[in-house]
């Protein structure tokens, strides 16, 4: 049995037959097995657009070469006696706790949100009547924020090759489409997402996991540098250590920690707008048609170095998606997007967001906590200009002018949108900044000057960092570490949920330490 990888270009709308039929033309075969190990859309050219397809094939009349072995995450079994408490079941507290629970740890997973089935139904009732639910919501619940989102699983680092080949097979074993572990950028879709996370909640519980809904991280006890209960809402948690992977919204816990000398530092951060076009503008500029038979909708990454102080760029891209209102605390007001696994809706949208350092918004030098008390005040600024949740918008065209115009915007946000001067609720760094970038994003994307700009786009990163050793502890602290989003030192499902399992194995004694290098998206 001999094996071999090529790489082939398929129409767009290819078959498994075609592809089958293609495979054994190009290596002379007829008798063989493979397996899809990459595939990405090439539209560099718009009158030729081609899926490029990187396929292992197995066939006993291929002479040589032998399959590889995939490097495959091992977590050894041992009995534990140890009581781990894991506050937060996004990505990153899910993962830790599954690999210690997995380890052979006695681990408690608390969240303060409801379970995602309660949770989805108070958002739905959120965007219908406005009213808010402190406890549920875009950024509260369980699976955290990202169950609400467009479900990205890509990252740009290779250094997490093995915990995202983890995070990926558990992910397709909770009900997420096989194409995960193969496509170039996979999603699931938040509609997907909110099957997985539960599905995954059942696997968690049946191995001996506890989860506590409904409850919420009030305060720790501290002796001798070391974590030794976890205060919440329902009572005291015995804890022979304690991790915190409070996602980027939980300002009373970033408070609380503050209040009880964890080190956290100032960071630069980016905030700005959500972007939204018709779907179809952005699919006639990147391929030269309103539709593609087989890619479900066009996609964009913009940057651009508008000043040169203050970077900006396009985040969170969700095809075929809807804005929604991401208000984590009442009278707030921000937004952000999300989009199911079809990516069919008629709007695309993205955050256009500017590159900015704490103090620079202050003009004074920060304490964390006053870097957080700042931002909230612009959150609820728009909130004060839209006296509830209605998105404070204007047309691109209007804010590149600084010049208002009474029209109706079109848009995908459910609870409607107020006619704004963003240009001057912002902060006049942003405004500058994102001006010069959009006219940038103009010019690379033909069609692009008919969009939108939507809301407070707040969330694409924390202004604060938690200060950690290299084995991922709180620095002066023996049982306490901070993952995810929320420690300053990742972003997105996947690098989140891999900043988690590398401190649980740290800690479990599976693997070294790992570097504290900042992961992106």
């Amino acid at each position: 049995m001999g094996f071999k990888t090529i790489t082939l270009k398929l129409p767009t709308n290819f078959t498994d037959e075609q592809l089958q039929r293609k495979i054994a033309k190009e290596l002379r075969i007829k008798d063989f097995s493979f397996q899809i190990e990459n595939k990405s859309l090439d539209a560099r050219k718009k009158s030729n657009i081609f899926w490029l397809v990187k396929v292992a094939v197995n066939s006993p009349e291929i002479k040589e070469g032998k399959s590889p072995v995939s490097e495959i995450l091992e977590i050894p079994l041992k009995k534990r006696k140890e009581q781990i408490v894991v506050v937060g079941s996004g990505p990153a507290g899910f993962f830790c706790a599954l690999i210690l629970q997995k380890a052979g740890f006695k681990v408690t997973l608390i969240e303060r949100g409801s379970e995602v089935e309660k949770r989805g139904k108070s958002i739905t009732t959120f965007e219908r009547t406005e009213i808010f639910d402190a406890q549920n919501n875009y950024s509260f619940g369980e699976g955290g924020a990202g169950t609400f989102s467009d479900g990205k699983l890509t990252s740009r680092s290779k250094r997490i090759s093995k915990e995202k080949h983890f995070i990926l097979l558990n992910y397709v074993k909770a009900g997420a489409p096989e194409e995960i572990i193969y496509m170039a950028h996979p999603h699931v879709g938040t509609d997907n997402l909110r099957k997985i996370v539960r599905n995954l909640r059942i696997e968690f519980e049946k191995i001996g996991g506890k989860i506590l809904f409904e409850t919420m991280l009030e305060d720790i006890v501290i002796r001798n540098s070391k974590i030794t209960e976890a205060i919440t809402s329902k009572g005291n948690l015995p804890s022979d250590a304690l991790f915190i992977a409070p996602g980027h919204s939980a300002y009373e816990t970033y408070k609380m920690l503050i209040r009880r000398g964890i080190p956290f530092r100032t960071k630069n951060f980016a905030i700005g707008s959500r972007m939204e076009h018709r779907q179809e503008i952005i699919n006639q500029a990147q391929w030269g048609h309103k539709k593609l038979p087989g890619v479900k909708a066009a996609e964009y990454r913009l940057t651009s170095p508008a000043d040169g102080k203050h970077q900006v760029f396009s985040f969170c891209m969700c095809p075929g998606g809807i804005v929604v209102p991401a208000a984590a605390y009442a009278n707030t007001n921000i937004v952000n997007g999300m989009s199911f696994y079809k990516r069919g809706g008629n709007f695309a949208n993205a955050a256009c967001v500017a590159g900015i350092h704490p103090d620079e918004l202050a003009r004074k030098t920060v304490s964390p906590l006053e870097a957080l008390e700042n931002l909230q005040n612009l959150e609820e600024l728009f909130f004060k200009f839209s006296n509830g949740y209605k998105a404070p918008a204007c047309s691109i065209s209007d804010f590149l002018k600084q010049k208002s115009k009474i029209n109706n915007l079109e848009s995908s946000y459910p609870l409607g949108l107020k006619p704004a001067p963003l240009w001057e609720l912002l902060p006049n760094p942003i405004v500058k900044s994102m001006q010069i970038g959009l006219s940038d994003f103009i010019r690379k994307m033909r069609g692009f000057e008919t969009g939108n700009l939507i809301g407070f786009e707040s969330k694409t990163s924390s202004p604060i960092q938690v200060i950690r050793e290299k084995n991922g502890l709180v620095e002066n602290f023996d049982n306490l570490y901070m993952i995810g989003e929320g420690s300053g030192y990742a972003g997105g499902i996947i690098s989140s949920a891999a900043d988690g399992i590398r401190s649980a194995m740290s800690f479990a004694g599976i693997e070294k330490p790992f570097a504290n290098k900042i992961f992106r998206k």
